[in-house]
């Protein structure tokens, strides 16, 4: 098999996604907050067209949008401007212009659930019952009592209703009071979020990944969720309910679908969205679009136990429910989940790069996992996500600036960043790791570079083996009479295998024993949490 061809990729299916954060990426004028032109000029690091570079075929890029910055973001009051702490269109412009000059695509973060308080829409909506914008959100009179409406709860706890005084009615919010929802029921609304998607398009992003999905359509009569019968926490918790009628109403997937029309009038764009859901739930998601330009996220390798053969189970019926047609993806961290070196060490950690990159379907990599940056423990007195002081866990350690080489503050910026840099930047950063050939750095590079001049890993076939060891998973890709063989060792301790070929080349371990070496497939040891990518001769 020839390592070196030239692949000319399906972005949309074939490209290794990269998830920026755009406040802790890097900061470019030195006012301690990553913004765009911090981003413009590390895009050569993530693809230069060498194998020196990362190998990003596109970034997605958390919310740029002009915000108070409650939820940091994911407040819109601006759907068609920069938000100044990140630049400005111009810059944006620039981005998009830099970023397609390196073959890099750029997906944006559609938050299309709520609006934040502040913007204008909303202010209008709250003023009076008679503000023509009063139905772009949902409100709702008192109880008798009055308690809220009915018995929803927020994603971060407590009622997802507030009320308002200025006219005595309740209004919805899936998250933050500061968040209201939309109400996608209304016409004007969808034809408001359309010209959205249409300005950015023509702005030159090729895609977008929709948040919150599965919260955009209510149930129309406002039922109350039933209790979770298996709930035995902290009251209002949102555990506590089963999400019935509050969120992934059938409307949404018609709400989805919209989205995808408007995508299809314009060459070579695609969706991801947000839904942190089970297989079959996935399956309507993706059959929510009839053009075939959206998928679900599945995170379900974020919250899998360590367990080859849970592992290995969920991956073999995700891989049933697709149709022909459908295309997997696969993610191992975000802003919002703690950083996978964090939750299951180093080691493991590359065993889980190695099956993200060989799989069948479309990577999507956090910012830093490359490196294997850590979660860091932010002291409460500098702590800066409100969402996470409501929550148990607080999410600005898996949100602290990229660490990009030994100097103050990573390298990040000339100044004290807005948090803490991790402890361990001066052994844990790109500079440091370029040149450590058994870095996590280099194994990622190599292992996205060799995904994308592989026919095999990009549009080959996916089979798991049956090898009587429930601690070791693996699989072959195949394409024609190409095979790669992925083995990988869940295991903390030694473990041999067998398989009916004669031999193999060793492409990689995570480890780096025995690469480019031909091994007998007869009998192969595998130590603690070893993995091995090998093509198969026969």
């Amino acid at each position: 098999m020839n390592n070196k061809r030239k692949i000319q990729l399906n972005w949309s299916r074939e490209a290794v996604v990269y998830q920026i954060y755009p406040r802790s990426f890097k900061d470019s004028n030195n006012d301690g907050i990553g913004d765009l032109q911090g981003i413009i000029d590390k895009l050569d690091y993530l693809n230069d067209g060498t194998e020196k570079s990362l190998g990003i075929g596109a970034i997605w890029l958390s919310p740029i949008y002009k915000s108070p910055m409650v939820d940091f973001g994911y407040d819109i009051s601006d759907y068609m401007d920069i938000d100044s702490q990140y630049g400005s269109l111009e810059t944006f412009n620039k981005l998009i212009k830099e970023a397609h000059k390196r073959n890099i695509k750029v997906i944006m973060d559609f938050v299309a659930n709520h609006t934040s308080s502040k913007h204008p829409w909303f202010m209008d909506s709250r003023s009076s019952k008679t503000n023509p914008k009063r139905d772009w959100y949902i409100w709702k009179d008192p109880k008798p009592d009055g308690s809220p409406p009915n018995n929803w709860l927020s994603v971060f706890g407590g009622s997802a209703w507030t009320l308002d005084k200025t006219t005595n009615q309740y209004y919805l919010h899936s998250f933050l009071p500061e968040q209201p929802d939309l109400n996608w029921r209304n016409n004007e609304v969808k034809k408001a979020m359309e010209k959205v998607l249409e300005f950015w398009i023509h702005r030159g992003a090729d895609g977008f990944r929709s948040d919150a999905a599965y919260h955009l359509i209510k149930d129309d009569q406002l039922r109350d969720d039933p209790p979770n019968p298996t709930y035995k926490g902290v009251k209002n918790s949102y555990k506590g309910l089963i999400h019935t009628y509050s969120q992934g109403r059938p409307e949404a997937l018609e709400t989805m679908n919209t989205f995808c029309s408007i995508l299809g009038l314009h060459k070579d764009k695609y969706m991801v969205s947000e839904a942190y859901l089970d297989i079959p739930e996935m399956s309507k998601l993706y059959k929510a679009c009839s053009n075939n330009l959206h998928a679900p996220f599945n995170f379900n390798l974020i919250s899998l136990p360590w367990d080859a053969k849970l592992i290995r189970k969920h991956i073999d019926d995700f891989e049933a429910s697709l149709s022909k047609i459908d295309w997997p993806n696969y993610v191992l961290g975000n802003h919002d989940k703690p950083r996978v070196v964090t939750r299951v060490g180093e080691k493991r950690a590359r065993l889980l790069a190695m099956l993200l990159f060989t799989l069948r379907g479309m990577p999507f990599v956090y910012y830093g996992d490359e490196i294997g940056m850590k979660n860091e423990d932010i002291p409460l007195g500098k702590q800066k996500d409100l969402v996470g002081n409501r929550l148990t866990a607080n999410r600005d350690g898996e949100r602290t600036p990229m660490q990009w080489d030994e100097s103050v503050h990573a390298g990040f910026s000339i100044v004290k960043p807005w948090l803490p840099v991790g402890e361990k930047y001066k052994d844990v950063n790109v500079k440091k790791e370029l040149s450590d050939p058994i870095s996590m750095l280099r194994l990622y590079r190599q292992l996205i570079h060799y995904r994308a001049n592989s026919y095999v890993l990009l549009r080959g076939s996916y089979r798991s083996l049956d090898l009587g060891d429930n601690h070791v998973f693996a699989y072959l890709r195949e394409l024609g009479d190409e095979k790669v063989l992925v083995i990988l060792n869940f295991s903390k301790d030694e473990e041999s295998v067998s398989f009916p070929y004669q031999k193999a080349n060793v492409i990689y371990t995570t480890n780096r024993e025995k690469e480019n070496k031909i091994v007998n497939l007869k009998k192969i040891t595998l130590a603690p949490y070893q993995g091995y990518v090998l093509e198969v001769k026969g």
